[in-house]
């Protein structure tokens, strides 16, 4: 944790003062303003705005990152995260229990020549991202908000209000409709019905592992928003993608400690509970859990993770003067995620020896 074996990279970004200065003047709105972006030799072209809910609010802004003809990648400032590995932490055990996520990297910010501390540079599940990892899609949406739950309207009012908590990235019209569709007849269905419309329109193996990685990870916060939908192009199933995973390992999406008892061994939202009302999916996912227990949903595991990612920011984090915790408090966070590690491992075991 004291020595990193290469500088992290610097990402430096030249943009008008004015442009720049207008987005913060703003930052509650999606203002994007041209920007040329060094990495390296390369010089890309791209646009920029300031990105995120609750943490447009903080000091220190996060921000989204459209290359021209390329990439889009979030740059996320994690600044209510004392570890800055979280999301990071998150999509790596995503990516390792065979759940496609976003790549993560950390690296320096600079503006205009001026040091804007470590930031997270994720990768947005944009189009880019299906076609890297040769993923024929037939359309994809965002959980963009809590009304994300797969339930329907509480009123029976005409039009597609459950559907409130999804923006529309690829498909048309008709992706809409079908989602609609989907989810009307997983809340109207039961019983053999409702297992015929899961194993035709939706990956279970995916959507399991997803929700062993939410439950695992303990974020509360990635049932009823933070996640991408999409239908798979030879199947036409619906697959889930997560995002936004800060609030995990032990702390919640305000890095405030929140406890190893947060999420509910069976998750949350409608579609989470159709399923499991689903005697072998219940079988299935019991399995994948004791499975993930063994390995690698460990101390020894992922505590080589955790050594890894501070080996390589600790230098850069130690010097910067944008976050708001002590280095002692930073220091402190590996211990306190293997402490969540091994509580969430204890409650996790107890709670299958009682769900039967």
């Amino acid at each position: 944790m004291t020595s990193a074996p290469n500088p992290l990279p610097v990402r430096h970004l030249s943009v008008l003062p004015s442009q720049w200065a207008l987005i913060h003047r703003n930052s509650s709105e999606s203002i994007r303003i041209p920007v040329s972006v060094t990495s390296g030799r390369r010089v890309y072209q791209a646009v920029l705005m300031v990105r995120g809910g609750h943490t447009r609010s903080c000091p220190k802004k996060s921000y989204e990152l459209r290359i021209k003809g390329g990439h889009t990648f979030h740059w996320n400032a994690e600044y209510e995260d004392p570890s800055m590995i979280r999301n990071a932490l998150s999509f790596h055990f995503f990516n390792r229990i065979g759940v496609p996520a976003p790549k993560t990297r950390h690296f320096q910010l600079m503006v205009n020549g001026q040091p804007l501390g470590v930031y997270l540079e994720i990768e947005a599940v944009s189009t880019a991202f299906f076609a890297s990892r040769g993923i024929q899609f037939r359309s994809i949406l965002y959980a963009v908000n809590d009304h994300a739950d797969f339930s329907l309207p509480s009123s029976r009012s005409s039009g597609p209000a459950h559907l409130s908590g999804y923006e529309l990235v690829a498909g048309g019209t008709a992706a809409v409709r079908r989602l609609e569709q989907f989810i009307r007849s997983i809340n109207l269905l039961s019983g053999p019905k409702l297992q015929r419309i899961l194993l035709h329109k939706l990956d279970i193996r995916n959507y399991l592992g997803w929700l062993a990685g939410a439950v695992l990870t303990g974020n509360y916060d990635g049932f009823e928003q933070n996640y991408a939908l999409y239908e798979e192009a030879r199947s036409g199933k619906y697959r889930i993608i997560p995002w936004d995973y800060e609030g995990t390992w032990g702390r919640n999406c305000f890095g405030k400690p929140c406890g190893s008892r947060l999420v509910s061994i069976r998750g949350y939202n409608r579609l989470t509970r159709k399923v499991l009302s689903i005697p072998a999916n219940r079988s299935a996912y019991r399995k994948l859990l004791r499975r993930l227990l063994r390995h690698p949903f460990n101390t020894s595991a992922i505590n080589s993770v955790v050594d890894s990612m501070y080996r390589t920011i600790t230098p850069a984090v130690r010097m910067d003067p944008t976050r708001p915790f002590s280095y002692q408090e930073y220091a402190k966070e590996p211990s306190f995620i293997r402490q969540y590690i091994r509580e969430r491992r204890r409650i996790i075991q107890g709670e299958l020896k009682r769900w039967v």
